[in-house]
């Protein structure tokens, strides 16, 4: 995976998300104190206090974002007293002061432009970052999407909605057996813009994979709601004129139940995870996606990589009796 981590602010803050990565960084460097005083921060990246004070000042929201906090009173107070810090004073009564966290000074380290020791750091995250990216996705990147707990049980709802979609093309739309690869492109498209085809290819899938196997959880309940609300617009429209419906009829149809006003927040969401995940964790780029791209979250990268997430085999097993009650069914 390519990042420009000095340029993208996306990029920086997948890093500074990677809460797998910043374990191996904090040991890497040995920065295991709470706090650290602009001073301090300035000392380690060996540059001017004027220079962090600078970079503080023209990027305080990303910053801040990352932890670095102004104190004051009362928080200022307790800080001191409890030595959580250790301050250069000259006999004055500090009024506020500014403290950065261990993320924060690795946030200094992608922000500070002619600091060698700026350089050297980002260097050795980026290497870090990459190397327990790859020891945990190893080289099955296709179906780390299966390693949601929530993948399972949502697979399962999906299949069902699309039994219940493929009857309703059967029964409501007048086409030949093509309908069905055209009517799952037009919810693809809908969803996340990308044909069935056109999916396959970015995620080097053969002809014989299944596009669905490899999507993210929210991505199915979002085309689980939409195959099971078209559906019942199709069976609508077919009775309401006593006949199957033409394939301008279903488009229509489709047209109209996309654009209404709900789907939007539900959209906008699934096509932020898809096109962030996959950038993170595939190295896969969506190009008609690119304006949802996001970092990704702290949350995300323990539900795929950390402790939480599991391997489709275990979470059958661990659901093993789960399937055997619906088998009896």
């Amino acid at each position: 995976m390519k990042m420009d981590i000095m340029q993208s602010q996306i990029d920086r803050q997948n890093i500074l998300n990677n809460t797998l990565a910043l374990k191996e960084v904090e040991k890497e460097f040995n920065l295991n104190q709470v706090y650290f005083t602009n001073q301090q921060v300035a000392e380690f990246y060996e540059v001017s206090l004027a220079t962090i004070e600078r970079t503080i000042s023209e990027n305080s929201s990303e910053l801040e974002h990352n932890g670095l906090r102004t104190l004051r009173g009362k928080e200022l107070d307790e800080i001191i007293s409890n030595e959580f810090v250790t301050l250069k004073n000259d006999g004055h009564k500090i009024r506020n002061l500014t403290l950065s966290s261990f993320k924060t000074v690795l946030n200094f380290s992608m922000l500070l432009k002619t600091s060698e020791k700026a350089k050297g750091v980002r260097s050795k995250i980026l290497d870090i970052t990459m190397q327990v990216l790859e020891n945990k996705v190893s080289k099955n990147s296709k179906y780390i999407n299966q390693r949601d707990r929530e993948y399972l049980g949502q697979a399962q709802r999906e299949a069902v909605e699309r039994k219940k979609f493929t009857q309703a093309v059967k029964d409501y739309i007048d086409m030949g057996n093509y309908k069905y690869a055209y009517f799952t492109n037009e919810v693809y498209k809908a969803i996340f813009k990308e044909r069935t085809q056109e999916y396959k290819k970015l995620l080097d899938l053969s002809k014989n994979d299944n596009a669905r196997h490899t999507m993210y959880s929210e991505v199915l309940v979002i085309i689980a709601s939409f195959e099971s609300g078209l559906s019942d617009e199709f069976e609508k429209e077919s009775g309401r004129l006593g006949r199957q419906l033409t394939k301008s009829e279903g488009d229509e149809i489709v047209k109209k139940f996309s654009s209404l006003a709900l789907w939007k927040p539900l959209l906008d969401d699934a096509r932020t995870k898809m096109a962030t995940r996959d950038n993170t964790l595939r190295d896969v780029y969506h190009e008609k996606l690119s304006d949802y791209m996001s970092a990704m979250s702290s949350e995300d990268y323990e539900k795929f990589l950390g402790e939480q997430s599991k391997s489709l085999e275990k979470q059958i097993q661990e659901n093993r009796d789960v399937f055997e009650r619906l088998k009896d069914k």
